[in-house]
């Protein structure tokens, strides 16, 4: 991408936010995540509705009050307790993957030490565990560490596509950097939130309300289904 054109998608990536933040107003981290917290969440949140997932999550705390106490569980006991979750035999694992593997490196279940690493830093840490990709370990230092990344959920992937803000092709592990280089850090968490809130209200996977769709003058799908309307 030329310097012009990453200029012009800056652009237009500032008049979107704006427009998106007197929609849905500004969103703001109101306290810290534990991050631990928020690691163990994000893995059961994987390719399921937030509903099911929070469902899940209190399940799991109340079988184990502390996450020490799930340490040596076998995986089909957890994932009997997170069974609404779905996907429950391997986000059981992974968590007990990654439980452990924090357990032997710090010899205890705790994440609070990420906050005095440089952000790269505390990413390269969490790419050590296994089964924790881009978009948790992006969720995690944004939510818990207040360090700049920028997650994409199927929301942003499908949302930002279509405004054409990434190409057509662009990956979801891509679209998280090329969508960073396009608002100030500051904003990443108003921008991540209202593009979720506007996929979920208006830019559905399934018939999109276009012909409601506020920032539809901004939209390259928008354009394209009007030129073949023409």
């Amino acid at each position: 991408m030329s310097k012009s054109e990453n200029q012009v998608l800056r652009r237009k990536a500032e008049a979107l936010n704006k427009k998106l933040t007197s929609l849905y107003g500004r969103q703001e981290i109101e306290s810290a995540e534990d991050p631990l917290d928020t690691l163990i969440e994000t893995i059961l949140s994987q390719n399921t509705t937030d509903k099911n997932s929070g469902r899940a999550f209190a399940a799991l705390k109340k079988a184990y009050p502390t996450w020490d106490a799930l340490l040596g569980e076998p995986a089909d006991r957890v994932a009997a307790v997170i069974r609404s979750g779905g996907l429950a035999g391997i986000k059981a694992q992974r968590i007990l993957d990654a439980l452990s593997f924090i357990k032997v490196e710090r010899g205890e279940l705790d994440l609070e030490f990420l906050r005095a690493m440089r952000p790269p830093e505390a990413e390269a840490w969490l790419a050590r565990m296994k089964g924790v990709g881009p978009k948790t370990r992006s969720i995690v230092l944004l939510f818990s560490l207040d360090m700049p990344a920028f997650p994409v959920d199927t929301h942003i992937h499908r949302v930002s596509k279509r405004l054409g803000l990434i190409g057509p092709r662009t990956t979801r592990e891509q679209a998280q950097e090329e969508l960073a280089l396009l608002v100030p850090p500051r904003e990443f968490f108003n921008f991540h939130i209202n593009i979720i809130e506007h996929g979920r209200a208006v830019c559905r996977a399934r018939n999109p309300m276009c012909a409601k769709c506020t920032i539809s003058s901004m939209c390259d799908y928008y354009r394209s289904l009007r030129k073949a309307q023409s």
